[in-house]
């Protein structure tokens, strides 16, 4: 078959799931021979968080707009003049990875620029501002094709918003992540103030959505137990205001006696360059990942690929692909619960994860050539469906 010319768009540089999602498909596509292009929106100097072997578009934004509203829109009116300077319609498909991108889309097929396109909802956020609650939904509602990362969301899609989604995971770089140390991993780990542990790790940076509260509130209880311990909190890179949040996250750290800072109790990194990441996988004795919602959960399949143990949300999507033998399980509503999980993981009580048998065979279901080919798929369906509806 011929390739396919594809655009994916994606909402910001820095590495947020659905940013490296769209960087590790488009990597897949390449491979399969496609012409892929990604397009982000960008000041002027940015650039993505990872190089791209395709080629790369920005839309070019300024630092200026005072509001989550005003920033979103702006991000929307870039996307649609760099599409429409670099010919949206010759592309067969385009496909959004957020709500910022769909929205450009949607305004480009409403005015008949574009005969449709793909949406991949990673997940859904609860917004009180009238205008960014109408702009995520338009953004999946005038989708020619919904997908989702997890069955978890498909059926949310279906049965909350009437969407008939399709479910296309995620995948691992088992290459990229793995248990073997390299060179640069204690310089890593002395540049970031981790000591000798034992290390928790949390992904995603402080959000009410991490559950980072209720994580902090265990880790007190851990190190208790464990006064060596130290929490990691890394990345972050957020287009939305985690501010009070964070500021009630820090607040309790210090009614906790609980340090922040390299070298203390809990280090919070911010955003980290991704060169830095796999070393961080692997200097962790576990990592927690006790969201509250999650549309898939790739860092999960990061860390036990990096030989890290992992306690997961006994919640979807997770119970969709973990089970007693690849994960820890904690209820995210119960800090106790976390505590127990996290310290089970750190002295090997309990049922231990099986990292020769059980966690090689689900790192096999899920690799990005996979996903790339399930994604082409889908591509072929929907252009051969709008073929037919033409004649």
């Amino acid at each position: 078959m011929n390739p396919l010319r594809i655009a994916l768009l994606t909402h910001s540089v820095n590495p947020r799931g659905g940013v490296v999602h769209t960087l590790e498909l488009a990597s897949a596509l390449t491979a399969l021979g496609h012409d892929v292009t990604v397009f982000a929106p960008a000041v002027p100097g940015e650039t993505l968080f990872r190089l791209s072997p395709c080629r790369v578009l920005y839309a070019p934004i300024t630092l200026s707009q005072t509001s989550t509203v005003a920033m979103v829109e702006a991000r929307i009116q870039a996307f649609k003049q760099t599409l429409m300077e670099h010919d949206a319609w010759s592309f067969d498909v385009l496909h959004a990875q957020d709500s910022i991108s769909g929205n450009a889309l949607a305004e480009l097929r409403a005015q008949g620029l574009i005969r449709g396109f793909v949406r991949t909802v990673h997940h859904l956020d609860h917004f009180d501002d009238p205008r960014l609650a109408a702009w995520q939904r338009r953004a999946y509602e005038d989708a020619e094709q919904v997908l989702c990362v997890s069955d978890t969301w498909a059926r949310e899609m279906r049965s909350t918003f009437g969407i008939v989604a399709l479910t296309v995971p995620n995948g691992v770089d088992i290459v990229r992540f793995t248990p073997d140390e390299d060179a640069d991993d204690a310089q890593i780990r002395r540049r970031l103030g981790i000591e000798s542990g034992p290390i928790v790790l949390s992904v995603g940076g402080i959000e009410a959505r991490k559950n980072t509260l209720a994580l902090l509130e265990a880790f007190a209880s851990v190190r208790r137990a464990l006064p060596g311990a130290q929490l990691v909190i890394a990345g972050g890179a957020s287009l939305l205001d985690h501010d009070a949040y964070a500021r009630s996250v820090f607040k309790r750290a210090a009614e906790l006696g609980l340090s922040i800072g390299p070298d203390e109790s809990v280090v919070v990194t911010g955003p980290l360059e991704d060169a830095a990441m796999p070393a961080l996988f692997r200097s962790a004795d576990v990592l927690s990942m006790v969201s509250l919602r999650e549309g898939f959960g790739l860092v999960v399949l990061e860390a036990l690929a990096s030989g890290t143990p992992v306690v997961a949300s006994a919640i979807a999507p997770f119970t969709e692909y973990l089970d007693d033998s690849t994960c820890y399980w904690a209820n995210p509503a119960d800090v106790d619960s976390i505590a127990t999980a996290l310290l089970c993981a750190l002295n090997g009580r309990g049922s231990r994860i099986d990292f020769e048998h059980a966690v090689p065979a689900l790192l096999a279901r899920f690799s990005w050539a996979e996903s790339a080919r399930r994604h082409v798929d889908v591509y072929r369906q929907m252009l051969e469906t709008r073929a037919l509806a033409i004649h």
